[in-house]
């Protein structure tokens, strides 16, 4: 392609071009520049190489050139820092993909929190269902940690130190490895994530209903109630990204299983980030107020009410407007 004819073709994007990087470095630019802005810097970028190549004049090579020089400041310029790409996260990317994944999300939902509230019901009705699944040494140590006459709240083998950040860390690690393996063994056909999906809601909720029926749910229920919220909803988060997986191995639809888990990975990926959010502050909350024994329990249970209902908003509806950075 001559020179002149491949200027008639162009001259109106670069044109377009050079007036939105004026209007980005006077603070004037419209979203929809923002928005087109990567996708036009990518195609000047081209148009340079493509002259190069072709051998065109040094004034329009040094034209683009100055273009590109230009449109790269501003590129740069207005990459989000870290913090503005994690707010940007927590408040638009993740709570948009969980709406969008809601089928994973309500699978892992009724596989949760059906069995949670099944074996909770049965092992009021069934005392002795509870040892089928916890060893008597167990559910003694458990009761031991609720007993209304226990000044403090939590594992005892920690508790003994007084030492909230020690019991901060216990959380995080032992909790976010739960959801690390109900996600990871979504790789099986989503058959893993199911399972620890039905053994988790099983064993807490047999815990749940065993303490309630002896009388401990004066204690178990304001210590799980605020903390849960966040670790509860962080579980079916995992194991919505650990179906996610399974789904894409076992119906890979028009592409091959390697393409269809490599798309379904990014979704999984955005899922248990936010799930690690939600599990860091469920630890802080755990830790540092549930285990609290100097906070009345009527305060405890509207809290723990008010952060179920928080949760439940976020997710809703945060992120449904997006905003130009």
């Amino acid at each position: 392609m001559k020179q002149a004819h491949f200027e008639t073709l162009q001259h109106s994007t670069w044109q377009t071009f050079a007036k939105k990087v004026q209007a980005l470095d006077k603070g004037h630019a419209q979203v929809e520049h923002i928005q087109s802005f990567a996708q036009d810097y990518r195609r000047i970028c081209q148009h340079l190489a493509l002259a190069k190549q072709r051998g065109y004049s040094e004034a329009l090579i040094e034209d683009l050139q100055q273009l590109v020089w230009q449109g790269h400041q501003q590129f740069y310029r207005h990459k989000s820092p870290a913090l503005e790409r994690l707010l940007s996260f927590i408040i638009v990317d993740f709570p948009s993909t969980m709406r969008q994944q809601w089928r994973c999300i309500a699978v892992s939902a009724v596989l949760f929190f059906g069995s949670f509230a099944l074996m909770a019901v049965l092992t009021r009705l069934f005392p002795n269902l509870i040892y089928h699944l916890i060893s008597p040494a167990q559910v003694a140590h458990i009761e031991s940690m609720y007993d209304p006459a226990q000044r403090l709240l939590g594992p005892i083998s920690l508790r003994n130190h007084q030492d909230d950040w020690v019991m901060f860390g216990f959380y995080i690690i032992n909790n976010i490895g739960i959801a690390f393996q109900t996600f990871a063994s979504g790789l099986v056909f989503g058959l893993g994530s199911a399972f620890f999906l039905l053994f988790n809601g099983l064993h807490i909720g047999a815990i749940a209903g065993h303490l309630t029926r002896i009388g401990y749910g004066e204690t178990f229920w304001p210590f799980v109630l605020g903390h849960g919220a966040l670790e509860l909803t962080a579980v079916v988060m995992a194991g919505a990204a650990g179906l996610k997986l399974g789904a894409a191995l076992i119906a890979p639809g028009a592409f091959s299983r390697v393409a269809a888990l490599r798309a379904a990975s990014t979704v999984s990926i955005t899922l248990m980030g936010g799930a690690i959010i939600f599990l860091l502050l469920a630890a802080f909350i755990e830790a540092y107020w549930s285990s609290s024994n100097s906070i009345a329990v009527a305060i405890k249970i509207s809290v723990g009410c008010g952060l179920w209902l928080l949760v439940l908003i976020y997710l809703l509806f945060s992120g449904r407007i997006r905003h130009a950075p």
